[in-house]
């Protein structure tokens, strides 16, 4: 629900008059009806948690709401939009209602909005205080009239229902309700309450660090944990709540919100604390983090769930083949084609050596499980500290993408013979690349080097896979991680344990010599193109610099080649050996100084694009979906081949344009070449961990239809052509 369908229900609450005839406002009759009462988005009823009530005693009765699939209600405080249920009750003299019972909210995202509500079927019980006058054999009519805003994602509409119920009064306690007892009881004994938790709220710049410890928190090990405020503007509620657990408690980092940006942090803040083990109501006062609420490892961000979608073993599973599946289709995506080369010089060479090539690619099946824990360590480990990261992370960075760029280098130029590693000249005829390192080390490093490269690609099965992963407990991402990367290793695992397959390469000869030279030119090719990224991240002065310290390194790769030379015809190679240490060193300087060149204006956020585009935002698919125009949306990177060949085939075509056109639609591109937050966090709401990601709104639709990654022309036509209003 957008902030003006939000306004606009409110007005709508404010000045709608009690007898007004209005289409979008349901109103009782004149004479209240026992029973289910309803709209064409919710069904009420008043229902009681007992069977009677005693005289004196306080009965518990309930707003059940029934709510239509694709609506919602809300929270007594709903997040950035919506308004809570509202109860005006016409009670017999003597009897009081307390407050609504409130059960424990669940996160509704809604592009940049996070609002708490209630989807389903949801109870709102109530205490009502029995007179002890209140005469056995009687019964008390009790009547409410509920005043529900019920949304959608694409409008709200406040119902009105008058609710009543009859509630026997008889002496001795009462058994349950039979219909809805157990289920009101439920609510009642797991809704959040005060249970002595000492709470400190501590701001830290634009942060405000949550410290809770002692009561049931006290050697409590929750995995998940999440803090609902009961005032609106206090926090961003849209924002990750990263943390960790303690011996004592618990510490949760929020993102401040408007209030606290304007007036700053002037007393207490009150709210549900929610755990996978219960959830209790707080009050945080102003004042040092408390001891005992860190130390005892991250907490994972799942939005609060609770044992439910993110953690269940069946969404494991499916995760795990889906990864399996992504990996094997990784080996054909562009981004891998480099690392192939490496993989089939590997292959010749141990082709009629099985013992050597079972090592080998065991060892590769290590490297690449390795590097796989290790990237998704560092992601996990950085989500659970609050920054907006997906797959392919590292790629932002202009570090990793410049001493990436100089390593493809350096292995394209031990490809062409300039140097070897780890052998003289004599005996290396048709020796791959990294290859003569001891032992399996080199397929070792291989698989390294196979997953760094296939980090910019999210191929098919492996997207779904990724995105359900990042929600999962750590041990079961970690779990999803590692099948991903034991498809990526499984087809040169499978060709390196079969014997029968090996026999059919051809023996080493003098032909790998020529395969390995032809095999340099596609690690130049990565090399040119992480250095072209380079640029778009840093800009022209950057580039420069990068470029002089490629010159430098393969003058001291040729140098380094040279001594090997000298040494192998006894010489003793000193000076190739000092030029070479000289011109590393001199390399070394030049690459460091190339990363902490200040980026261009013209370098930051451009990308590519044969349409006329303008730069993503929420803001900017809501105008257009104002104006009722078909919005298309691409999720790129430079640093994705996929999308750079997407962009330059299906998106970039003349037919394609002339659809878009026809269709009157509206291209947006968000460019995730350098980190950006807004994108991440927009990545994670469509269940994706990384880019390609293509979204095409119909006019009239709140929600988007998502494209195939592996775009062609007349998908994204007959896409087009089915948005059209």
């Amino acid at each position: 629900m957008s902030r003006f369908a939000a306004l606009f229900a409110g007005i709508l609450l404010i000045f709608a008059p009690a007898g007004a005839e209005a289409q979008t406002i349901s109103r009782a009759p004149s004479a209240a009806e026992a029973g289910p009462q309803s709209t064409v988005r919710i069904e009420a009823e008043l229902v009681p948690m007992s069977e009677w009530a005693a005289p004196g005693s306080t009965a518990i009765v309930a707003i059940r709401q029934k709510i239509e699939p694709g609506w919602h209600t809300y929270w007594r405080n709903p997040g950035d939009s919506g308004g809570p249920t509202t109860l005006d009750w016409t009670l017999p003299t003597g009897v009081v209602a307390g407050d609504i019972v409130w059960p424990v909210p669940e996160r509704q995202r809604l592009q940049d909005l996070m609002n708490y509500g209630y989807s389903g079927e949801v109870f709102l019980p109530v205490p009502i205080e029995i007179p002890a006058d209140a005469r056995p054999g009687t019964v008390l009519p009790l009547t409410v009239r509920a005043l529900f805003l019920v949304c959608s994602d694409e409008m709200c509409v406040p119902d009105e229902l008058t609710l009543r119920l009859d509630l026997p009064v008889r002496q001795g306690a009462a058994a349950l309700d039979p219909r809805y007892g157990s289920a009101i009881q439920s609510v009642v004994e797991t809704a959040p309450r005060p249970a002595g938790i000492d709470a400190k709220i501590t701001p830290n710049g634009r942060t405000l660090s949550l410290t809770a410890t002692g009561g049931p928190l006290a050697g409590l090990e929750p995995d998940r944990a999440w803090f609902f405020p009961f005032d609106g503007g206090l926090i961003d509620h849209s924002a990750p709540q990263p943390g960790e657990r303690g011996l004592d408690g618990i510490t949760l980092n929020l993102a401040g919100g408007g209030r606290i940006a304007a007036e700053g942090l002037t007393g207490p803040i009150g709210g549900v604390l929610v755990t996978d083990d219960g959830a209790w109501e707080i009050e945080a006062a102003p004042g040092a983090a408390l001891t005992g609420a860190t130390g005892g490892g991250a907490l994972d961000l799942s939005e609060g769930r609770s044992g439910g979608e993110a953690a269940s073993w069946s969404g494991f599973a499916q995760a795990a083949v889906f990864a399996l599946l992504g990996g094997l289709i990784l080996n054909l995506m562009p981004c891998v084609f480099p690392i192939l080369a490496m993989k089939a010089a590997s292959l010749a060479r141990s082709a009629h050596a099985p013992a050597e090539a079972r090592r080998d690619g065991l060892a590769f099946l290590a490297g690449v499980l390795v590097s796989f824990l290790a990237l998704a360590g560092a992601l996990l480990a950085l989500r659970a500290g609050g920054q907006a990261v997906g797959w392919g992370f590292q790629l932002q960075s202009p570090a990793v993408i410049a001493a990436l760029s100089l390593l493809m280098l350096a292995v394209g130029l031990n490809l062409s013979g300039v140097f070897q590693i780890g052998a003289g000249v004599q005996g290396l005829a048709g020796s791959g690349p990294l290859s003569r390192l001891p032992g399996g080390v080199g397929a070792f490093v291989t698989g390294v080097l196979a997953v760094v490269v296939a980090a910019p690609c999210t191929a098919p099965f492996m997207a779904v896979a990724l995105g359900a992963a990042l929600l999962m407990p750590a041990p079961m991402a970690l779990g999803v991680f590692l099948m991903l990367g034991l498809g990526l290793a499984l087809p040169y695992l499978a060709v390196s344990l079969s014997p029968g397959l090996l026999r059919r390469l051809p023996r080493p000869g003098p032909w790998m010599d020529r395969l390995k030279g032809l095999l340099a030119f596609p690690m130049y090719g990565a090399a040119l193109w992480l250095v072209w990224v380079f640029s778009r991240q840093v800009g022209a002065d950057g580039l420069a610099l990068l470029l002089a310290a490629a010159l430098a390194l393969a003058l001291a790769l040729w140098l380094f080649g040279t001594g090997q030379t000298d040494r192998a015809a006894g010489g003793r190679g000193l000076v190739t050996a000092s030029g070479a240490a000289l011109a590393l060193v001199l390399g070394g300087a030049l690459a460091v100084f190339a990363v902490r060149t200040p980026p261009t204006a013209a370098a930051v956020g451009e990308a590519a694009s044969a349409l006329a585009s303008q730069p993503w935002s929420p803001q900017a698919v809501a105008a257009a979906q104002a104006e009722g125009r078909p919005v298309l949306v691409n999720f790129t990177a430079d640093w994705c081949v996929t999308c750079k060949i997407n962009e330059r085939t299906s998106l970039g075509s003349p037919k394609v344009a002339r659809a878009m056109e026809a269709a009157n639609a509206i291209y947006l591109v968000g460019d995730w070449t350098r980190r950006d937050d807004a994108i991440t966090r927009e990545l994670e709401r469509r269940r994706r961990s990384g880019v390609p990601l293509y979204l095409l709104y119909s006019p009239g639709s709140a929600e988007p239809r998502i494209l195939p990654q592996l775009l062609t022309e007349g998908v994204v036509i007959d896409a087009l052509e089915t948005s059209r209003p």
